[in-house]
């Protein structure tokens, strides 16, 4: 047998894998040249090495049926997507990827497949392959093109950050307005003591690994700290100026600023995307949140050193509301 007759027949025995692999009623994707744009139903672009490395964040918008994501802040992708139908919404809200696997099988919807399956939420709501009828028609689940999927799925890690939002604007400052917090495990007695002036809680050991989530409430007077989900630290905080902070989550990229930290003394700031607006639309930068904030500066090194590009901050104007879900999320008012 030939060189190439092998060669024939290893690319033939490869294509029906990965026939095997994409279920029938999936969407392939067809793949446009064009970054912005309206997409019909399974187009999508994808263009990763504009920007080869940093943490990547992926911006579901519901009411145009699109995701576009972004690493280190800049765009690298979008697609057209399909959400939950009524009665099985997708909920809106920033949640982290709990789980990746390629190859998965729904156990609540008889055994239906999710190839690139990525889950947000214990409870099934997960990002996947699928149909793309150009409507919602899903359970909950996110489905985009198939291969866009498995695109997405090597771009991304656990722990990244996906926001959901039912504003109309796909951008940087889609509107998720975060409000009550969902988390795994509670914070023990011992770190619900109330705190003083100055006083704060660190066990970065309660959690040595993952992704880290920073929740700053304006109601509690107070900023968790999240680490794969599970709380690490909290500090009481002081709020100047007049007004709401609002809602807010900003997630951060590689690098540093030449300008001084407000928290950290003696240290470079960091660098910050601004992942929505508030309920008025107004684009706050995190550059322009942090003058008001007030925290112990001992506290505030601790945080500076433990967080990485790829840490979500969430302020709110409500307090942190805890229970016994399993799922890590800031979901919607």
């Amino acid at each position: 047998m030939t060189h190439l007759r092998i060669l024939a027949l290893s690319l033939a025995l490869l294509a029906s894998v990965q026939a095997m692999d994409k279920p029938s009623a999936h969407t392939q994707g067809t793949p446009t040249g064009k970054p912005t744009g309206t997409l019909k139903p399974g187009e999508y672009w994808w263009m990763p090495q504009i920007s080869p490395s940093g943490p990547v964040l992926a911006l579901v918008s519901i009411p145009q049926q699109t995701m576009h994501v972004y690493r280190n802040g800049i765009l690298i992708g979008r697609t057209t997507v399909s959400t939950g139908t009524p009665g099985h919404a997708t909920p809106s809200g920033v949640f982290t990827i709990l789980e990746k696997k390629q190859t998965h099988h729904s156990k609540k919807y008889n055994n239906a497949p999710m190839p690139n399956m990525q889950r947000l939420t214990w409870s099934g709501i997960c990002m996947h392959s699928g149909n793309l009828p150009g409507y919602p028609a899903s359970h909950g689940c996110i489905r985009m093109p198939y291969d866009f999927s498995q695109a997405f799925f090597a771009a991304t890690a656990k722990g990244g950050t996906v926001v959901i939002g039912d504003g109309k604007t796909p951008q940087p400052h889609l509107a998720a307005n975060p409000g009550v917090m969902l988390a795994p495990k509670d914070f023990t007695p011992e770190m619900l003591r109330p705190l003083v002036k100055n006083d704060y809680d660190w066990n970065p050991e309660r959690s040595p690994n993952g992704p880290i989530t920073v929740l700053i409430s304006a109601a509690d007077r107070a900023l968790y700290v999240y680490r794969n989900g599970n709380p690490i630290g909290r500090a009481p905080i002081e709020i100047s100026g007049r007004g709401a902070l609002g809602g807010h989550v900003f997630t951060m990229l590689d690098g540093v600023t030449e300008k001084p930290s407000f928290w950290a003394p003696g240290r470079p700031a960091r660098k910050w995307m601004r992942v929505t607006s508030d309920d008025a639309g107004r684009r706050v930068d995190a550059e322009d949140l942090a003058p008001r904030l007030h925290v112990n500066p001992e506290f505030a090194t601790k945080l500076y050193d433990t967080i990485a590009p790829g840490t979500t901050v969430i302020v709110t104007d409500q307090p942190a509301v805890r229970n016994a879900s399993r799922d890590f999320t800031i979901l919607a008012n």
